[in-house]
């Protein structure tokens, strides 16, 4: 009796393990033809990681124009609209495509976005905005060197 169930226990663990592995750690991915990862997404699925993107974008272009015109608030509110609460739209099913590394990116860029929006609004001024740009945008270039979305077949 005892044997059946520490046998159920290790096939059920090793069950676990795998689904982990499949839809937590490595996603839906194929090597690309340039070197990169390609993760493997449906059109819709696709389109709302392009579109995050570009939202990132236009939240450093929003950034860089109030640091310009020394306005914090300006700032802030450019680096909150890309902050952690943008995350929340994505499905579930779409997290489950996306490959580990990819998520730690996208969840340190919200991250990244957020703790700027908190230090303007808390410092009140825009000095330290643009080293901490850089750093954010590293990740953008690290995601982008590592990654591309493509279509499943």
């Amino acid at each position: 009796m005892h044997r059946i169930c520490w046998s159920l226990v290790l096939i059920l663990t090793v069950a676990v393990s795998v689904l982990v592995y499949l839809f937590v750690v490595r996603g839906t991915t194929a090597p690309a033809s340039d070197g990169r990862t390609a993760i493997l997404l449906a059109p819709g699925e696709r389109d709302l990681v392009l579109t995050e993107m570009r939202g990132f974008l236009a939240a450093v272009q929003a950034i860089t124009e109030g640091v310009v015109k020394q306005d914090p608030a300006a700032v802030a509110a450019a680096a909150r609209l890309a902050g952690a609460p943008a995350q929340h739209s994505v499905p579930a099913s779409l997290v489950g495509k996306l490959p580990l590394p990819f998520k730690r990116l996208g969840f340190d860029t919200h991250g990244r976005f957020d703790q700027l929006a908190l230090n303007v609004e808390q410092f009140g001024d825009t000095s330290q905005v643009l080293p901490e740009l850089v750093a954010l945008m590293n990740n953008c270039v690290a995601c982008h060197a590592a990654y591309r979305i493509d279509l499943e077949p």
